[in-house]
């Protein structure tokens, strides 16, 4: 059956939202990467334990737990527009106030809040862009948004290496995070309410209004396809048969960010203890920050082409096995160390972009928000416990022992995907949210509301 919206070809409305969309994942790939430079320097100033760097590593990542799920059951009740901007105007805020900071304690904090407000922007702004972008195209542009976050933290590394030098630089470092903070918001301003949303909530005449802005005055309710159903809660929807999505989603996606985010927090030092110190530590994080994003980037290429089952399992299985192989030979050379770890940044690609793809795709759209918000705070359970815990790691059980137990999670996603992970290639949201795989249902409340 063929839709308006959903055939609808790639417009410039649709580049343009991807773009504003991708901002959360640019500033989260910034702010957890620029903590890991400017730990060089808070560490002596501050005479901080190891078990207090990783708290301060992990601060940001237990924001991200509550803002997920805040910002999820949010963005379902009132809307992904209003959000859409407001949340990261309390990230610049914070950012601004981390230079002027005194202790640990203030830092933990403000980076517990900054976390927040990210975490709180994944399910507004992937739930906008899914429920906007055309069938053949939400693939592409949900695994475009994550490679952002590499974007984001390569930046993050030369600007933080090009501060290193200064007395104090570290509050340069932390305060930066402030201006593409600002831009992002400026550039949201304007952006329209989703129409599936919008039909949601009975607000028929409104979604008829951006339905024609978006796609034309020739555009109706009558082509846009929806799948049925009322709205229910998380809870509710789980006991009904999508608890196994949840769990799939929520496993998947602990174990593809345990190992990386612990590498981004402390990337410098764990490059060091590999025998790669000093300034070639920064420059091989931000190399391999590169080789993250072009494994994004290719992931992106194949996400259609390839599938999203068979993209996600040979991610995980090749990602882990680069893992493994750090873990057992960890004083080789720092060239094949450095092609390690460039290796893994590229296979593990695949799971990185399936992180949006697929929970955008398996819920529908009265709870679409709360799922992907649930499914990230839950997964950053793992990683802020996991980033915390890298220094004591590296001081305790030694690198090798470390960079294993980071290749046996990465397998355990592994083992996750090949027992659950389904195929939605092709599927409208409708169609790819229904538990049974049917068909799904043009959103038509009646004729009236879909002509007017």
């Amino acid at each position: 059956m063929s839709h308006v919206v959903d055939d609808a070809p790639l417009s410039s409305f649709h580049k343009r939202l991807a773009l504003f969309s991708s901002g959360g994942p640019f500033l989260d790939g910034y702010i957890l990467s620029i903590i890991g430079v400017a730990m060089v320097q808070i560490t002596p100033q501050f005479n901080l334990s190891a078990s207090t760097q990783g708290m301060v590593g992990a601060a940001a990542l237990a924001g991200i737990f509550f803002g997920a799920f805040l910002g999820g059951w949010l963005t379902d009740k009132f809307g992904r527009h209003l959000l859409f901007t407001v949340d990261l105007i309390a990230l610049v805020v914070c950012s601004v106030l981390q230079a002027f900071v005194n202790d640990a304690v203030w830092l933990i904090i403000l980076r517990l809040m900054i976390g927040f407000a990210v975490g709180a922007d994944y399910p507004i702004a992937t739930s906008l862009l899914a429920e906007f972008t055309p069938s053949r195209w939400r693939g592409p542009l949900l695994g475009a948004f994550v490679t952002m976050w590499f974007v984001g933290a390569a930046v993050a590394y030369v600007v933080g290496q090009f501060l290193l030098g200064l007395d104090g630089g570290w509050r340069w470092m932390l305060a930066s995070a402030a201006i593409p903070g600002l831009i992002i918001v400026l550039l949201r301003i304007g952006t329209p309410e989703s129409p599936r949303w919008l039909v949601k909530k009975g607000r028929y005449e409104e979604a008829n209004e951006v339905l024609a802005k978006v796609y034309g005055p020739h555009v109706t309710l009558a082509d846009l396809p929806e799948e049925s159903g009322s709205n229910v809660s998380v809870g509710e929807l789980i006991r009904s048969g999508y608890g196994k999505r949840m769990a799939f989603i929520t496993i998947f996606w602990t174990c593809s960010i345990v190992p990386l985010f612990a590498v981004y927090a402390f990337g410098p030092a764990i490059l060091g203890a590999l025998n790669l110190g000093g300034e070639l530590a920064n420059i091989g994080s931000a190399a391999i920050t590169i080789m993250f994003l072009v494994g994004c980037l290719i992931a992106v290429a194949l996400v259609n082409r390839m599938g999203r089952r068979p993209l996600i399992i040979h991610s995980f299985l090749w990602g882990g096995l680069a893992l493994l192989a750090l873990g057992i030979f960890p004083t080789a050379d720092s060239w094949v160390i450095l092609a390690l770890f460039a290796a893994y940044a590229v296979l593990i690609g695949g799971t990185q972009i399936m992180q949006w793809v697929y929970p955008n795709e398996l819920f529908p759209t009265e709870v679409r928000g709360s799922a992907v918000g649930l499914a990230s705070s839950l997964s950053r359970i793992g990683a802020a416990v996991g980033t915390y815990l890298v220094p004591l790691a590296l001081s305790t059980l030694g690198i090798g022992t470390t960079m294993i137990i980071a290749g046996v999670i990465t397998l355990l996603g592994l083992v996750v995907s090949v027992a659950w992970a389904p195929e939605t290639r092709g599927k409208t949201l409708g169609e790819a949210a229904r538990l049974d795989g049917g068909p799904a249902k043009a959103a038509r409340p009646s004729r009236n509301h879909a002509l007017s």
